[in-house]
C-alpha cells in the first residue's frame, strides 16, 4: 500500500477545519444509550472484565486491553464519533495514513454489527424474558443461543480480531504518529474532540504492547471458545483456557 501524501501543515488544518461548513464538528443525538442496552452491556462488560482479568492485570497487556474494552468492545455510545467520521470522511482520507482510515471504516462496521446483535438479544430478554435490570448469565445463555445469529457471531469476532490488529499495526508506523502530532490541535480546536481521543488513545496502547499477535490471539481463541461453547450448551460456557502463553 503506497503512503499518502504529506498533509498540511497545522495551520492549514485548523482553517479548514473552523471555516469550511461540511467540515464543522455538528452534535448528534446520543451520548447515553438507552436502558436495555445499557443493562446489556454493562453485563457483558462484566463478564469481558472477568475473561480478561490476566490481561488487565498485566503491564504489558493492560494499556490494550482497556482500549479494547472500552473503545472496541465498550458500554458506551459510540454515535458521535462514527458520525463524525460518516460525515468528514473525504478530509480525513486526505490527511491521515490509509491505515489509519482503514481502521475507522472497520470499527464503525464493528460497532453496527455489535449494536445489530445486541439489539437482537434486547428483544429476547427483556421482551420475551421479562428483564427489568438485572441480566443472569443463565438468562444471558439462553437468550444467546436462541438468536441463532452464530454466522454473525462469528463476523463479530473476526471484525474484531481485524480491528485489532489493525491498531497495533498503525502504532508502530511512524507515518501515523507524525500524522496524530499534526492533526492534534486542529482537531481537538475545531471539535472533533471524540474522533480523535479515539485514535489517540489505541496509538498510545498499542505503542506499549510488545507482542501484538499474542495479545490479538489470545482474545480471538477465547472469544471463539466461548462462542462455541454456548452453542455447544456447555454447563459453564465461559469457563476458558487460564494460561496466557508466551512465545
Amino acid at each position: 500500500m503506497t503512503e499518502p501524501l504529506k498533509p498540511p501543515d497545522a495551520a492549514r488544518l485548523l482553517h479548514e477545519l473552523q471555516h469550511n461548513q461540511e467540515l464543522k464538528q455538528q452534535p448528534v443525538a446520543g451520548g447515553e444509550i438507552d436502558h436495555q442496552l445499557a443493562v446489556l452491556r454493562a453485563w457483558q462488560a462484566q463478564r469481558l472484565a472477568q475473561t480478561y482479568a490476566d490481561l488487565l492485570a498485566d503491564p504489558q497487556f493492560a494499556p490494550a486491553c482497556r482500549f479494547f474494552l472500552s473503545d472496541i468492545y465498550g458500554p458506551r455510545d459510540f454515535s458521535q464519533r462514527d458520525y463524525d467520521v460518516a460525515r468528514i470522511y473525504a478530509f480525513v482520507s486526505r490527511v491521515l495514513p490509509a491505515q489509519t482510515v482503514q481502521l475507522l471504516t472497520d470499527t464503525i462496521e464493528l460497532n453496527r454489527l455489535t449494536n445489530q446483535l445486541d439489539q437482537a438479544l434486547c428483544r429476547i430478554l427483556f421482551d420475551q424474558f421479562g428483564v427489568t435490570d438485572t441480566i443472569t448469565a443463565k438468562q444471558y445463555i439462553e437468550g444467546y443461543r436462541l438468536c441463532n445469529n452464530y454466522l454473525l457471531r462469528v463476523q463479530q469476532i473476526d471484525l474484531t480480531i481485524h480491528v485489532l490488529q489493525e491498531v497495533g499495526a498503525g502504532a508502530r508506523l511512524k507515518v501515523v504518529g507524525l500524522a496524530m502530532k499534526l492533526v492534534r490541535i486542529p482537531a481537538q480546536r475545531a471539535g472533533w474532540i471524540e474522533l480523535y481521543d479515539f485514535l489517540e488513545r489505541g496509538y498510545a496502547a498499542f505503542k506499549q504492547l510488545r507482542d501484538v499477535p499474542l495479545f490479538v490471539s489470545t482474545i480471538g481463541q477465547r472469544e471463539r471458545q466461548i462462542l462455541e461453547q454456548i452453542v455447544a450448551n456447555h454447563a459453564d460456557p465461559f469457563t476458558i483456557q487460564p494460561a496466557l502463553k508466551r512465545v
